[in-house]
């Protein structure tokens, strides 16, 4: 990089934490540290909702999604706008009436305390999962840049999400998602402009779509149902539906965000912001990472876009073929993706169709010879399942894009990865001392000592996520990795507070069992099966509704709380 992206980089990624900070000075009660003395305005919760789930993840990973795989990752958010308007109906208007801190304290008022200390661990170990996932994504970016290995870079930018995080709180959080997300949407754009300007001549906008469609890169739908394709227009409206009730109904990175709303009206239009811009945005993504792979048709790209795995290999017995091979596709698929350009052009439909045929076969090659770089690596480093996805932006942008500009994306996806660490962190933080250490361990202490408790929950949180993130480089593409940590845990929390909401017949053990019957049977999915994880979301639902409603037969409700 040169000097001016280091003071554009740098400067934003003070500005963005200090001006959260800022916002956030006062949080000296634990109610203002923890929901915002519930003051925050919609556009505020809706910003930070998107941004606790727009991470690096979503930059880094989503666009190496489209690269590889096309643009049908976007069907697996067709049900959100399902999910928000159902929530917008249900969930905010019960926990604003319930006076909770935390979703699972509701869960002891309607159920009992067993249930909500399940529900209440389940969250940590998903939560804490999903925490170290995301700080993960800017040691790829440090990777890319620097070669810094992944221990300096977790523990600098987990240090940082510590500090602010455990200084501001909950509005702290909230004003940096506010500012981060503006910042990105711009960031965004920008970045389309950019490779589209960076196409060769000859290659206009509309070219460069016809070419990604032609290799199916843009098949954003697939009608055929299959249960065990990840991605189509079934497992998305299904599956995902239930994902996302689960992930913005009950987990508490998204749920204290609209508890700390003003009323039930602006945490309603903070939710339904999401389900009208948050398709949009991911759709806009994917399309970003396809034509990223349009501009690879004329650029040659690397065998292998992780830079450590590609001189891992170089040298090695065999890398000589390996690369001769990926030449020689490369330089086919670019003649047949200018032949191809050409001949849409002219009036000849024999010839275009042979076109598209020779121009695919060249796909059809170069993927091969990718594999063969991949297999290398993998034989001689003894590291399977190896997969650099994450890494196919981050070469394109910090290669190609101009100066100064890529001092601002990287920014951007680092403040990124902390504005998305330290939204979690302080819901674990929250959960940690209102679910447990409050409920279980000391029960009468002051605000001031819960305050402090807080803080030094929200550090141990972080000292966990850069000791997690070690483990994030061997679960391939991120963006999958963190949603499939999540459909092993959020349908049984959907499946528990679904019995809460609406089947009050259902007591605290009848729930207590269903959710650990629910457990057993996404697990028993996900060994014995080759079902795709956005299914295991409907199913563990299902299960713990249906076997808390056969659970409350076996433990029948001799008097139950109705408290909503």
């Amino acid at each position: 990089m040169t000097l001016i992206d280091w003071i554009v980089m740098i400067v934003t990624i003070i500005a963005i934490p200090s001006f959260g900070l800022w916002k956030g000075r006062g949080s000296n009660t634990t109610s203002h540290y923890l929901l915002a003395g519930k003051s925050m305005p919609w556009y505020a919760m809706g910003l930070s909702i998107m941004a606790t789930q727009a991470s690096a993840i979503t930059f880094i990973a989503t666009t190496g999604q489209a690269y590889v795989d096309g643009m049908r990752f976007v069907q697996f958010y067709l049900g959100l706008p399902i999910a928000m308007v159902i929530l917008a109906a249900t969930a905010v208007p019960i926990f604003h009436r319930s006076g909770v801190y935390t979703a699972y304290e509701y869960l002891e008022r309607r159920f009992d305390a067993k249930t909500r200390a399940l529900a209440s661990l389940v969250f940590l170990v998903q939560r804490g999962a999903g925490v170290g996932i995301a700080l993960y994504a800017p040691a790829i970016v440090m990777s890319v840049i620097f070669g810094w290995n992944d221990q300096v870079t977790t523990l600098i930018i987990g240090t940082l999400c510590v500090l602010y995080t455990t200084m501001g709180g909950i509005p702290a959080v909230t004003w940096t998602d506010v500012l981060q997300m503006s910042i990105i949407f711009a960031g965004l754009i920008l970045a389309l402009f950019t490779v589209v300007a960076l196409m060769p001549r000859g290659v206009s906008f509309t070219d460069a779509v016809y070419l990604a469609g032609a290799v199916g890169k843009l098949n954003a739908i697939d009608t055929h149902f299959d249960m065990n394709n990840r991605y189509n227009l079934w497992s998305g409206l299904l599956g995902g539906t239930f994902l996302m009730l689960g992930y913005f109904g009950c987990d508490q990175s998204q749920v204290q965000r609209y508890l700390s709303g003003k009323s039930v009206a602006e945490s309603r239009l903070g939710l339904l912001f999401n389900a009208v811009a948050k398709v949009p945005m991911q759709f806009f993504i994917l399309f970003v990472g396809a034509m990223v792979f349009v501009f690879y048709l004329f650029a040659q790209p690397p065998v292998l876009f992780e830079t450590t795995a590609m001189k891992a290999i170089q040298g090695q017995p065999g890398f000589t073929e390996v690369q001769t091979h990926f030449d020689q596709a490369w330089k086919s698929r670019e003649q047949a993706a200018e032949a191809l350009n050409a001949a849409r052009k002219l009036d000849d439909k024999a010839a275009l169709a042979a076109s598209v045929q020779s121009y695919r076969a060249a796909q059809r090659e170069i993927d091969g010879a990718r594999k063969d770089g991949i297999k290398l690596y993998e034989k001689t480093q003894g590291h399977p399942g190896f997969n650099d996805t994450n890494y196919v932006f981050l070469t394109f942008v910090t290669k190609y894009f101009p100066v100064g500009v890529i001092g601002l994306v990287i920014a951007v996806i680092l403040n990124a990865a902390m504005s998305a660490c330290s939204g979690e962190l302080n819901s674990l933080a929250t959960v940690s001392v209102m679910d447990i250490y409050k409920r279980f361990i000391q029960d009468a202490g002051t605000d001031t000592h819960y305050l402090l408790v807080s803080r030094i929950c929200t550090a141990l949180w972080g000292v966990w996520a850069v000791v997690f993130a070690q483990f994030a480089k061997n679960l391939g593409s991120l963006v999958e990795a963190v949603n499939l940590v999540g459909s092993y845990f959020y349908p049984v929390l959907l499946g528990v507070f679904t019995l809460g909401f609406f089947f009050k017949r259902v007591k605290g053990s009848a729930a207590f069992w269903a959710m650990l019957t629910g457990e057993a049977a996404i697990i028993a999915c996900a060994v014995f099966t080759n079902v795709a994880f956005l299914w295991y979301n409907v199913i563990g639902a299902v299960v713990v509704v249906l076997a808390g409603l056969l659970f409350s037969v076996i433990f029948p409700p001799t008097g139950y709380n109705q408290q909503q």
